[in-house]
């Protein structure tokens, strides 16, 4: 789904790359999460993937960056945004406020692709259901919650059917119930195989929860890559100016108090956590 080799690029006028040499291969149907510290390059990541690096950001990039079978630097961004959904970390900044309600919001992209009616409905009470908003279909956007709202900017994407879906921090003005509710939409969808999803997000304790697989952004490259488990527990994330979760930093206490002496793994979730400490 996605291929990139050897990606650099460099914002106009910038002297330092916000990507350096970065290569990554996601299979179709993964739930990849990109974790970094501000200015590691996860939003520029994102925008590559989207193709707005380089057709709207402009300025340099080398390497090759190819997503569902298409060369993003060769393509137009007409013919990227059929193949990839990027939902941005404001709702507000998506939602149109062209239309009234909820439904006709989510209806808004399929109309302007000339999707049939019969087809239309269905896509969209199918998402309404999928992202639990069929209850607030005839609301206005505007009334919604935040959590709400930002299940709405994921389902006027999804109803597009992309093969890829790309989050840039979608939860960073969420509580935790709206960071829930976004990523279990967002393992739902991945769990279907229906598309592939790469969110940038800095909540590592739903990262643990529900992605397959986290990658560590330092300076533009990766610096570690692999399942949940084995990433967030690693005692090399502060260097990168990350914190483990709450849970990981409680075991790894014990352990200095001399409470735990075993070589068990240490738990980055609570449902770990929980075992752990039994």
């Amino acid at each position: 789904m996605i291929h990139l080799r050897d990606v650099t690029y460099f914002y106009p006028r910038a002297t330092v790359p916000a990507l350096a040499g970065l290569s990554l291969d996601v299979p179709a149907g993964q739930f990849c999460a990109v974790i970094g510290a501000n200015g590691a390059g996860k939003s520029t990541l994102c925008y590559t993937l989207a193709g707005f690096v380089p057709h709207f950001y402009r300025g340099k990039l080398t390497g090759q960056v190819e997503v569902a079978g298409v060369d993003v630097p060769a393509a137009s961004l007409a013919a990227i945004a059929g193949q990839v959904g990027l939902v941005f970390a404001n709702p507000f900044n998506q939602i149109t406020g062209a239309r009234f309600t909820v439904r006709e919001e989510i209806a808004f992209g399929l109309e302007n692709l000339g999707v049939p009616l019969d087809e239309m409905r269905a896509r969209i009470d199918d998402i309404l259901s999928f992202a639990k908003l069929t209850e607030l279909a005839e609301r206005s956007p505007f009334a919604l919650s935040g959590g709400q709202q930002q299940r709405l900017a994921i389902a006027s994407v999804l109803v597009m059917r992309p093969p890829l879906v790309v989050l840039d921090e979608p939860t960073s003005q969420l509580d935790p119930i709206g960071s829930k509710e976004v990523f279990a939409v967002l393992r739902d969808l991945a769990a279907t195989d229906e598309a592939t999803v790469v969110l940038a997000e800095q909540k590592l304790e739903w990262v643990a929860v529900f992605a397959d697989r986290v990658i560590v952004l330092h300076e533009g490259r990766i610096v570690a890559d692999g399942p949940p488990g084995d990433v967030l527990a690693s005692g090399d994330l502060t260097q990168y100016g990350l914190q483990p979760t709450r849970y990981t930093q409680a075991a790894r206490a014990a352990l200095a108090a001399g409470l735990r002496r075993d070589s068990a793994e240490l738990p980055v979730t609570l449902e770990e956590a929980v075992e752990y400490f039994k």
